[in-house]
């Protein structure tokens, strides 16, 4: 299975990288997994509603264009569904049971994503109602992940 993730802005924070590396590193054994990132645009916190929105709308554009063709697109979304560990497992070894070799998950900058990235989704996944950092979320997202393969290996994993 191919996994991409694709986010906006750079991991600017040593301990986000350092942690970010390892789960890569712990994947590597379950997936090919691609990183892609786009530049964060611009915006001061005095930009307008209409304002936040074009910089939604260019940073959304650049996501688009690097979603791989034939990919199952997962839109990070404060408005997605919740799952468990174990159900996000089970989404992951229902997808490749299925026949779907790429996944893409789609991580927002600090503004959110455009409408047209989230209506592009597949499935919209929360991981909370909360708002994280997405240098933290990234991090998350790929423990998750470690941990749903893990779980669909039947091997132990912390609790």
């Amino acid at each position: 299975m191919k996994l991409t993730i694709i986010s906006v802005g750079k991991i600017k924070e040593k301990f986000f990288t350092e942690g970010i590396n390892e789960y890569i590193k712990r994947l590597s054994k379950y997936c090919k997994l691609i990183e892609e990132s786009v530049p964060d645009e611009k915006a001061d916190e005095n930009f307008s509603p209409a304002e936040i929105e074009q910089v939604k709308l260019k940073e959304g554009q650049k996501i688009l264009n690097k979603i791989p063709k034939n990919s199952y697109v997962i839109v990070l979304d404060i408005n997605g569904v919740q799952l468990s560990s174990k159900a996000f497992a089970k989404k992951l070894y229902t997808l490749g049971v299925e026949g779907i070799p790429n996944i893409t998950f789609i991580i927002g900058g600090s503004n959110g994503l455009c409408e047209e990235v989230i209506n592009s989704a597949d499935f919209k996944l929360s991981f909370s109602k909360m708002t994280f950092p997405h240098q933290l979320f990234k991090l998350v997202l790929l423990e998750q992940i470690y941990r749903a393969f893990k779980i669909n290996a039947g091997e132990t994993y912390h609790k």
